[in-house]
Order: structure tokens, then sequence, then C-alpha cells
């Protein structure tokens, strides 16, 4: 490492100011500090020195996505090949299918994420980090990767840069390209076969456990085999035990919000259970246990890994408990009573990615509110 060190602080001067190469200065201090820790520190006002920056984070958040990878790359090659082989070959097997999915990813929004701070002029922010990682984890294992392109550039640029980049977006870039690819290649991202490899190609069959049910048929899948994720689905949701290893992995390193996923399991409990008492003989959504909803699609990934996102969540102690539990609500409410959106999550965690500053604004002015009571009965 001491070589890569000597060799980039001797062409650093070209990117610094007056050198021939200053313009791309942004884009080289990108590299730097994403190999390195920046070498320089505040020089004025007052300031919070933490070992934990934003790259540090991010790294974090990769590392626990990576049992839900892992897992995911070899589930493909299981879905696809069937029994009797090796972990070697239905790894990969997966594997040659996803890795390209994450070099598009991250070739397509780096490259987008350098050239708007060459054009700004300002540092490259760590952000795409995770998001370049969440999308393959997200989208349909056969996914062309001209679509996955096309998908990504919009997430970038309409669903992060048009807002000003890191920290300023209001929805989640992921869900964004997720949300883009459904709507506009919908035939190809709603089929139930998409979600197994090589089912565009040579018609293999594997549907997925809530497309199952929205055709109002009885899946033959177990509870085990939801919890481990032996299914077919996306890579990165399929397996809530792998989910959980990351969110353990998340709250014990402080980085992800508890309040957010419980009061998620809350509101998908409680409007699942309603669905429960209600019942329906035409649409066997509403009689699925409501526990199981938290073991199927992409309700458990999406609670860990997307709804607790600290730049488009809740960010009021009282504002998460709301925003988690809606999402959970609104998951389980579209999922069985849109047949056209079997899943649900994008959706739930989208609709409260907007209202998040709405709900931190009334519970500011609530706590406005009293304490105002309290000053004017202090005075009385």
């Amino acid at each position: 490492m001491d070589f890569l060190r000597k060799q980039i602080d001797k062409i650093k001067p070209h990117f610094e100011k007056g050198g021939k190469f200053e313009k791309y200065a942004p884009a080289f201090g990108g590299i730097e500090t994403f190999l390195y820790v920046p070498n320089h520190t505040t020089k004025t006002g007052a300031h919070i020195r933490d070992g934990v920056d934003l790259k540090r984070v991010m790294m974090i958040v990769v590392l626990a996505l990576l049992p839900a990878l892992i897992f995911g790359t070899w589930n493909v090659g299981y879905q696809n090949l069937g029994e009797g082989h090796s972990f070697w070959e239905y790894f990969s097997f997966g594997g040659i299918r996803i890795l390209p999915m994450i070099i598009i990813s991250y070739g397509v929004g780096l490259g987008i994420e350098f050239a708007y701070a060459v054009f700004r002029g300002h540092s490259v922010n760590e952000g795409y980090l995770v998001t370049g990682l969440l999308i393959p984890l997200i989208m349909p294992i056969d996914m062309p990767l001209w679509m996955l392109t096309i998908s990504v550039v919009f997430a970038v640029i309409i669903g992060k840069e048009a807002f000003g980049g890191t920290g300023m977006n209001i929805l989640n870039p992921a869900l964004v390209a997720r949300a883009f690819a459904l709507f506009s290649y919908a035939p190809f991202m709603s089929g139930n076969t998409v979600w197994v490899a090589d089912s565009v190609a040579d018609g293999v069959s594997g549907e997925t456990l809530l497309g199952t049910l929205g055709a109002n048929q009885i899946p033959n899948t177990s509870v085990y085999d939801m919890f481990m994720g032996f299914m077919p689905g996306s890579v990165g949701e399929t397996s809530v035990l792998m989910i959980l290893i990351g969110a353990a992995f998340l709250l014990f390193t402080g980085i992800a919000s508890w309040r957010i996923m419980i009061s998620s399991i809350i509101g998908a409990s409680i409007m699942g259970f309603i669905f429960n008492l209600i019942g329906s003989e035409t649409n066997a959504l509403f009689n699925f246990p409501w526990w199981q909803h938290l073991l199927v699609g992409g309700f458990a990934f999406g609670i860990v890994f997307m709804a607790t996102d600290p730049v488009t969540a809740a960010q009021t102690t009282k504002g998460k408990w709301i925003y988690g539990f809606l999402i959970g609500v609104f998951a389980v409410l579209i999922r069985v009573i849109n047949p056209t959106l079997p899943e649900g999550m994008m959706m739930a965690i989208l609709l409260m990615n907007v209202f998040a500053p709405t709900i931190d604004h009334y519970v500011i002015e609530s706590n406005i509110k009293k304490r105002k009571k309290r000053l004017l009965k202090v005075k009385a």
C-alpha cells in the first residue's frame, strides 16, 4: 500500500489548484478518499470529529449486504439447475449472471457521479457505494443490461443529482431505479418467470410466492423455505435469515434505526391481521397468514436496507415510529388489494419517502406547542 500511496502523492499536484488537471480535482479526490482517509482537517468553526465518516458508513452497509448477496447468488443457481449439484456449481451459475449487473450498476452510476462532480466542481460523495449494490439485488436476475443501464441513469440523474446529490434526494435512488424499470418495461418486470435465471430464453418456470397468491392460487412453499430463501425472487430479497444477519450488523454498529424496523413490522402485522379477519374467496392474499407477510417478497429487505435510509427516512424519533408503521401498513395493503403490484414494498417506501418531511414537520410543531404550553404554565 505504501507504493500506491507514493504514486498518488506523486500525481496529486497535477490536480491541485494551478495544476494542469485542476478541473478534474473532484474526480481525483473521490478516488483518493475512497482508498485512504482524507489527510486534511477542519480549520475554523466548531465541528464534530469522529472516526466514522460517510465512506465508512457506506462500507458498513455494503458489508451488511454481503450475506444476502452471497446466498442470493447461490439461490439463482439452485432455482435454475435444481437438485443434485454442488455449492460451487450453483454459486458460479448465479455469479455469472449477477456480476455483470453489479459492474454495470457501479460503472454507469459512478461515471455519472464523477461527471457531475467535475461539472459542479465539488467533491465526489460516497453515497452511491450502497445504491450501486442495492439496484442489482432488487432487479430480475435476467434483466437485459441495457434496461438496467437506463434504469441506473434515470435513478442517478432524476432521482438524485436533480435534487443536489447525496444527502439532498427525497426518494431512495435504488427504488427509483426499480420503479422506473417497472413502469417502463412492465411486461418484463411484472412476469413471474423473470425471477428465475434463463427464464426468458429457455422458458424455465419459477413463479414467485406472491405472484401465485395474487393469481388466487395456493403456493406449496413451506415456512422454512420462506425464511431460508429457497424460492424464486430478487437476488437479495429471498432469504430472511441472511437479511436478519445484515440487520444485526447494522443495529450493532448504530447505522440503521431499530424504530423504523420494529414499527414497520407492527404496521404490516396489524394490516395483515385485519385482512385475515375479513377473509376472501376470490383473493388468496386476504387469507394468507398475517405473520407470513413478514417472510415473503421484499418486505424484510426493504425495512432493513431501504426504509432505514437516513437521507429519505423521517429524522425525528416519533416521526420514525410513524414513518415505519405506515410503510408496513401500505406494503401489505398494496400487495393484497392491487393485483398488478403483488409486492407492495417498493411503492410503500417511495410513498413514505415523500411524506417523511411532512411527518417530521408536524412532530416538531407538536413539540413546539407542548413547550409553549409548559412555558405558559410556568409563567402563570
